[in-house]
């Protein structure tokens, strides 16, 4: 075949066994065929064989230190199944066990969610990925680019009418969406809307082609025209070809990145405020001599709609042995914030995000989205991520005033599955959370060096009460009066400009 090869799992929500089951036949045609065009795949099934989970957990131990050697042997037309977990029979058999995925025992979650951590795989296909069942599982989480099919034109009342907003918030993890049928596109389309591409079963068109009359199918036949499974193959290898095409390029500027790493280490932190900003009261002077007690080599100041801030630090700390990056983070009209590092004037709030990125762009800076997918803040969601994808050149992966930390998770996948360089920073608004994170990568010079030396850093975090910090910011910024907060300003900027004693 021609194109990019990628790693692949498809998951089923039906037990392997379960034959009768439109989606696994689905699965099991879609699967060979990659496999036989050189894709490395492998299918994810519940079973309803206690041997094969654990012959799936035997190979799971049997590669542990080595996942990848799970894909070995999946190119060549015959993909690896693994039994994920044992299925429970719901009551009633027959044909409808087939149709309706049984209830998802805890050892497939966890099982699915142990595999997808460390093996690296470019797609996770997903068919009926509604709770409970394994592809919900897989998609919940999946740190690979995501693809489903949807399959029975059957409406599910409680994804649909009771769970809707939480299911449509898993399915905007989602980078494609096809139907097997025109009727399932059309309903998809109605309760959760998106673009449903129709990549239909092999011999669905030969199907309709009988009920077309003989006249009809005898042209069709003369032309030559038959579906099989390596045409639907070839549709869901277009997809994934336009799908993977978004991602960053696994490597960036060689020549670069040689002279970056060239250069010491330090350690970063690229996000906190100063009493510049409306909701701190942290002065300049009080932050670097933080960030110098703190050891930190560079610190990135990112007061919220405002720039003057990070140019008094950037003053102040000539000579200091502290690099400034100077930043802002703008609030836009309704799509969250985003950060712009290196730039040098004041981006007004209240713009569109592709206004806003725009700007930071014009400007020469670079584009850092912080805190993703905190839905306690106002954050752009996957939707509006997804249209400046090609824009953004680091993402927040870790912040530690963000109260669940499934919210981080969420923005290591995403930073995963597009390769975007990832960052973090402590998002201080009090000089005591400064150095709750930080990165240890090579020093700089400019935006470009930046961008490579980011790449290849390490980040590591230290334990902090938020609570703690929290605390601190309300007692500094509400709890005290004006004339009370000009006093102790004025003592903590005396303190941090006196002179270290020898």
């Amino acid at each position: 075949m021609d194109g990019e090869r990628f790693a692949i799992a498809h998951v089923t929500p039906h037990p392997w066994e379960a034959r009768g089951s439109e989606v696994n036949a689905y699965v099991e045609g879609v699967a060979r065929e990659l496999s036989a065009r050189g894709h490395r795949v492998l299918v994810l099934a519940p079973s309803l064989s206690q041997e094969r989970v654990r012959a799936c957990r035997r190979a799971l131990r049997g590669v542990r230190g080595e996942p990848q050697r799970l894909l070995e042997g999946t190119d060549r037309g015959e993909p690896k199944v693994l039994a994920v977990g044992e299925a429970l029979e719901m009551p009633g058999g027959g044909s409808s066990r087939l149709r309706r995925p049984p209830s998802l025992p805890i050892d497939v979650a966890r099982t699915i969610e142990e595999l997808l951590r460390v093996l690296e795989l470019d797609f996770v296909h997903v068919h009926e990925p509604f709770a409970p069942s394994a592809s919900n599982a897989a998609l919940r989480h999946s740190r690979a680019l995501n693809v489903a099919t949807f399959h029975e034109p059957t409406e599910r009342l409680l994804s649909t009418l009771l769970a809707r907003r939480v299911v449509e918030t898993f399915f905007g993890r989602l980078d494609a969406r096809t139907a097997s049928r025109a009727s399932t596109a059309r309903l998809m389309a109605r309760y959760f809307p998106a673009e449903y591409e129709l990549v239909e079963p092999a011999g669905a068109r030969e199907g309709r082609e009988a009920r077309e009359g003989r006249a009809a199918r005898e042209g069709r036949e003369a032309r030559g025209r038959g579906r099989g499974w390596a045409q639907v193959a070839r549709e869901l290898e277009a997809i994934y070809g336009s799908v993977a095409a978004r991602r960053h390029p696994a490597r960036g500027n060689a020549s670069v990145r040689a002279r970056v790493e060239r250069r010491g280490l330090i350690d970063v932190d690229l996000h906190m405020h100063t009493d510049h900003s409306y909701d701190c009261e942290t002065p300049v002077e009080v932050l670097l001599g933080a960030a110098r007690e703190q050891g930190l080599g560079a610190i990135a100041v990112t007061d919220h709609n405002e720039i003057s801030g990070a140019r008094e630090a950037r003053e102040k700390a000539a000579g200091s042995g502290v690099k400034v990056i100077v930043g802002e983070e703008v609030k836009t009209a309704c799509q969250g914030e985003v950060i712009g590092l290196f730039i040098e004037e004041r981006i007004p709030r209240g713009l569109s995000l592709q206004e806003t990125v725009a700007e930071i762009k014009r400007q020469g800076g670079l584009v850092y989205v912080p805190h993703p997918f905190d839905r306690l803040h106002a954050v752009p969601d996957y939707g509006h991520l997804r249209e400046i994808l090609d824009e953004i050149d680091a993402i927040e992966v870790f912040n530690p005033r963000v109260a669940i930390g499934a919210f981080n998770e969420e923005a290591v996948r995403f930073a995963g599955k597009y390769r975007i360089v990832a960052g973090a920073g402590s998002d201080s608004h009090v000089a005591q959370g400064l150095g709750s994170v930080r990165i240890r990568m090579h020093d700089f010079d400019g935006p470009q060096e930046f961008v490579e030396s980011l790449r290849e850093a390490d980040i590591s975090t230290r334990p902090t009460s938020l609570l703690y910090v929290q605390a601190l910011k309300f007692l500094q910024t509400r709890a005290m009066p004006e004339s009370a907060r000009r006093a102790r300003r004025a003592r903590r900027v005396r303190r941090a400009e006196r002179p270290p004693r020898r």
